[in-house]
């Protein structure tokens, strides 16, 4: 018996208990709620009883908030969250008052955290036709697609027509455009979609628009230039939607049949920006015979691959019927994608040295400069630049520097101006040093300086900074008399040392030396000479045991050999590193706005 009365006490209990939980949770703050809704009306009657002239007409709906009732003082207390002391949200609370039937009815929506009134209060769902994000390309037509369907939850399906359209695209000048659509139902609740329409100009239709119908350019200097992985490069024109494109300079020199084995050193330079935007194509490998030299087709390609080589057909059909040139054509001496036979190719320069041949076949071996061709996406974004050389393209493959970072924390291919001298980012090393070479030979006010080994040495001489007299010992002495030097640091250098001609990978030693000052090696980034009369003449840190002297690049763009050249003197283009904690506080790492450094 006992144990019975027990067990209806705790049901009697346990009741109570949930009772007062349910009265506590649910139906008291539900009371509150209601109590406050009751008293924001009150104040909306009588805030429309003093501004009876804000009453709406016809099918109008008229809002008050509740932020404008605290305001004006209409609201009697302050209304809160229950059992909190948070008021409620006094932006999205409001009394909407309508006419109906000659009278007017008032509609309270009051939200309280998880509480919020009956009342219809959201707007209706607005479905676009098309993509709510839009693309279209610069100087051409976009025509709005409008709205698919128009429902509200209490007023059911509206007339499109009804939907208020905000906001112009204008085509001819690159943005991003919003274009905004606004319903209303009969409560008056507004609902507004945004499509957004980004005027972009794309890389393909750029270059189409340019070269109309040919798809290439010609010409001695049309303003096709882009700036691609911190390198200028020209555009050759467009195959479908792929836009092949050739560096201005050469940018090492390479024996010919080295140059794929290079090319995998040269992609490993590459932003990863500029990586992500390159395909894979088809390039011209036809070979050709002195009689075929002015070609315009190519009747024989490669597999599909990363990198290839300017063509003769490519320049040729670039040269413009009114003038002798091509934008194609430099003052170097450039390796072509033609094979004259399996020992030899072509290579290209404006003018030979004593001829006015375009085309000249060059023993395999040779190293002369390489121009990389690359494919990239026709669908790039150019996002700055007008394509001139001054202002070229510049897509997606660049990350904009920032003030007071190391300068080792960017990548290859910037400039640096330092000691009166602009350099070029060639390395970053593991150290966190910073490898970079000058963008100019050497001179001592206009006269290029030129130096040579002291004539008291003799036999087979290598590349040595801690042999007196030696190139690299001159170098590396003589430099600090034309340009600061404080913010460079010793760091070790390889000589490659060749038993004949040097060969890409091909040395048969190295040497190591602890240098401030260098000479470039002939294959790495930016190692080759340019149009730029201020590279003249340079030594090079590659070596030979049979030619008595190591290479230089001579004025005439050639590279030339110890006794077999009638060139004894070469100039002096330093290469340094950077200290590790050398900082950026200025520029762009462009050629026009290079680096300025501290420490």
């Amino acid at each position: 018996m006992i144990d019975i009365i027990k067990s209806k006490m705790k049901l009697i209990i346990t009741i109570i208990i949930i009772g007062l939980f349910i009265w506590f949770l649910i139906i008291s703050p539900m009371i509150t709620f209601h109590r406050n809704e009751k008293l924001m009306e009150k104040a909306a009657r009588r805030y429309f009883d003093l501004y009876s002239n804000e009453l709406p007409t016809g099918e109008r709906v008229k809002t008050v908030k509740l932020t404008t009732l605290y305001q004006k003082s209409f609201m009697e207390r302050d209304v809160f969250i229950p059992y909190t002391k948070k008021t409620c949200s006094i932006s999205n609370s409001w009394v909407k008052v309508k006419r109906v039937n000659g009278e007017y009815k008032y509609y309270t929506y009051l939200e309280c955290g998880v509480l919020n009134s009956m009342v219809d209060h959201k707007g209706p769902v607005i479905r676009l036709n098309g993509s709510e994000k839009v693309e279209v390309d610069l100087n051409g037509q976009f025509t709005d697609p409008g709205v698919k369907s128009v429902v509200d939850n209490a007023d059911g399906r509206m007339n499109v027509k009804d939907v208020t359209v905000k906001g112009k695209v204008n085509t001819s000048k690159i943005g991003t455009y919003e274009i905004e659509y606004v319903a209303l139902d009969s409560m008056n609740n507004r609902t507004s979609v945004v499509r957004t329409v980004s005027v972009v100009q794309k890389l393909a239709s750029t270059v189409k628009r340019s070269t109309g119908k040919l798809d290439y350019y010609v010409g001695s200097d049309p303003n096709n230039y882009i700036y691609f992985s911190n390198m200028l490069f020209r555009i050759i024109g467009v195959n479908g939607n792929e836009v092949r494109i050739v560096a201005n300079n050469d940018i090492a020199n390479v024996n010919y049949n080295a140059i794929d084995e290079w090319f995998k050193y040269y992609e490993s330079n590459l932003t990863d920006g500029a990586k992500r935007l390159m395909v894979e194509a088809k390039y011209c490998n036809m070979d050709v015979t002195d009689k075929t030299l002015d070609t315009t087709q190519c009747n024989n390609y490669s597999t599909k691959k990363k990198f290839g080589l300017i063509s003769i057909d490519d320049i040729n059909k670039s040269i413009a019927s009114s003038e002798e040139e091509s934008y194609l054509e430099k003052d170097t001496i450039t390796w072509l994608a033609n094979s004259k036979d399996i020992n030899s190719a072509y290579a290209s320069r404006f003018y030979f040295y004593g001829t006015k041949a375009k085309y000249m076949a060059f023993g395999k071996e040779h190293n002369l400069g390489v121009r990389p061709v690359i494919t990239i996406k026709g669908d790039s974004l150019i996002l700055s630049g007008t394509g001139t050389e001054n202002n070229p393209y510049r897509l997606k493959d660049y990350i904009k520097p920032k003030k007071n970072v190391l300068l080792n924390t960017r990548p290859v291919g910037e400039y640096v101006n330092y000691g009166g001298i602009l350099w070029r980012i060639a390395k970053v090393e593991v150290d966190g040093t910073t490898r970079v070479i000058s963008e100019q030979s050497l001179f001592d006010e206009d006269n290029l300086v030129e130096v040579d080994y002291s004539d008291t040495l003799r036999g087979n001489l290598t590349y040595d900074p801690t042999q007196k007299g030696n190139i690299g010992y001159i170098i590396n002495n003589r430099s600090s008399e034309f340009f600061d030097t404080k913010f460079f640091v010793n760091h070790e250098i390889e000589v490659p040392i060749y038993r004949e001609e040097p060969n890409y990978k091909k040395e048969i030693k190295t040497k190591k030396y602890t240098t401030k000052i260098s000479s470039p090696n002939m294959y790495e980034m930016f190692g080759a000479s340019t149009d730029s009369d201020l590279i003249s003449s340079y030594w090079f840190v590659n070596s030979t045991i049979s030619n008595v002297e190591n290479p230089g690049m001579s004025e005439i763009g050639a590279i030339m050999y110890g006794p077999d050249s009638t060139y004894k003197k070469y100039g002096i283009r330093p290469v340094a590193y950077f200290a590790k904690d050398v900082i950026i506080n200025n520029g762009k790492g462009t050629k026009n706005k290079p680096f300025k450094v501290e420490k």
